[in-house]
């Protein structure tokens, strides 16, 4: 096969969802070096996007969902998610908790179970509304108000996270994708994440299934230390696979219907 036809064909492999170097080695039956050598040359003329152990489409720039949007979709999901990411919370902790709709559920599971010996940090004004009330020690960070997440960044936001460390970070994200981090709507925003990243001892993302292997935004937060997945997808979720193989990621399955605080 003429190298520039075996291309289109592996690029149209790609787009169809075979997007792993060990599935395109078998579907094409070529070595390894050759189809990494193909999709680096995919990927320079910009028509895919190189990932870790393959290769991803290039998505078109989506709009943003409203933030009514977001807190509507998926509500189920999200309160599973948060009452998971609440458990890996120990007596002593200080936590981050990141802006978003996703982050905002563990908030109120936490202040849902009482608890009172931990100090949450957030620049997410969601969970502020819930654990405000609470007997949570709270601290907002301060900077510009992004009205469409409810959430503050910033110079000032940044600066504030130079001055602080945390025992473990929980972040959302409008993606999250192998081998290339959380993807953002904003440059502030990715950046944020980045230093919440930095000073963080273990670091949470806290995803829907759908947000899996998502790059509809243009910003990025790279994640470069362990890191845990929490997320609805079951475990036979096709999006799953790529971070399985993904060195020092850990994943957690929650069901929706996993609504016990205990």
């Amino acid at each position: 096969m003429k190298v520039a036809r075996r291309r289109e064909a592996m690029l149209q492999a790609v787009l169809s969802g075979m997007t792993e170097v060990a599935a395109l080695c078998d579907h094409f039956g070529m070595s390894e070096a050759t189809v990494r050598r193909d999709l680096r040359a995919l990927a320079d003329e910009g028509l895919i996007l190189r990932t870790y152990g393959g290769a991803a489409s290039v998505s078109a720039h989506a709009p943003e969902e409203s933030l009514e949007e977001r807190r509507h979709s998926f509500q189920a999901e999200k309160d599973a998610i948060g009452i998971a990411a609440a458990r890996h919370v120990a007596d002593g902790d200080t936590v981050f908790l990141d802006g978003g709709t996703t982050t905002a559920a563990l908030a109120r599971a936490l202040a849902l179970a009482g608890r009172r010996d931990i100090h949450v940090i957030t620049n997410n004004l969601l969970a502020v509304q819930s654990l405000a009330g609470s007997h949570v020690p709270l601290t907002l960070i301060g900077g510009e108000v992004r009205e469409s997440s409810m959430s503050t960044l910033g110079a000032l936001a940044q600066l504030a996270l130079t001055r602080i460390t945390v025992d473990k970070a929980f972040l959302g994200a409008d993606g999250v994708v192998p081998g290339r981090g959380l993807c953002e709507a904003t440059p502030e925003q990715a950046y944020l994440k980045e230093c919440v990243i930095r000073q963080a001892a273990s670091v949470f993302v806290l995803v829907t299934a759908d947000k899996l292997n998502r790059d509809s935004q243009q910003h990025w937060a790279p994640i470069e230390k362990p890191w845990t997945l929490i997320t609805d997808a079951t475990p036979s979720h096709p999006s799953l696979h790529a971070f399985e193989t993904l060195a020092g990621v850990a994943i957690e399955s929650v069901a929706a219907d996993d609504v016990a605080l205990n």
